[in-house]
């Protein structure tokens, strides 16, 4: 009947609300925690959004990883490994991002997840100078990739 759903969370400013006990109800006990993942959020006691963003953190560059190979390979033109990036990896990062209030310091973070990303994507250019091999610089890539900022999505959505 409950399938195993046997724990609870109170969410609460009012840091000793539901402190006290576990509850029991038609003989099942419910344990309280501080935190526990519900369809994919970590929820805290504190109503942390901390806590959301390093689970998110952790998924994005799982993800990430796992596409490494593929967002650098030869073999597929750019615009399919821009629509692989916008179509796998941009959800991960945006799971959940409506309810995120980020702080500079999460947006800064945010910006250079995409810009590593999208190095990876675009490669190296050869400086015309030099000769030498170079990272691509941040104008460079915003004037290469042209879709919106990923801070200013999680912004837009937020608005929604």
């Amino acid at each position: 009947m409950y399938a195993n759903k046997t724990k609870y969370v109170v969410i609460s400013r009012d840091q000793n609300a539901g402190r006290s006990h576990d509850m029991k109800l038609d003989n099942i006990s419910f344990e309280r925690v501080e935190q526990f993942k519900y369809l994919g959020t970590n929820l805290t006691y504190q109503n942390s959004i901390r806590e959301e963003y390093k689970s998110r953190l952790k998924s994005r560059n799982a993800c990430y990883h796992l596409a490494q190979n593929l967002l650098s390979s030869s073999l597929l033109s750019k615009n399919l490994i821009i629509k692989v990036h916008g179509n796998i990896i941009l959800p991960v990062v945006f799971y959940g991002c409506e309810t995120w209030s980020l702080t500079l310091r999460e947006e800064r973070r945010l910006r250079v997840f995409q810009n590593r990303v999208l190095r990876r994507i675009f490669g190296p250019r050869r400086d015309e100078v030099t000769g030498e091999w170079r990272k691509l610089h941040n104008e460079e890539l915003n004037d290469v990739y042209s879709s919106p900022k990923i801070v200013r999505v999680i912004k837009s959505r937020r608005m929604r």
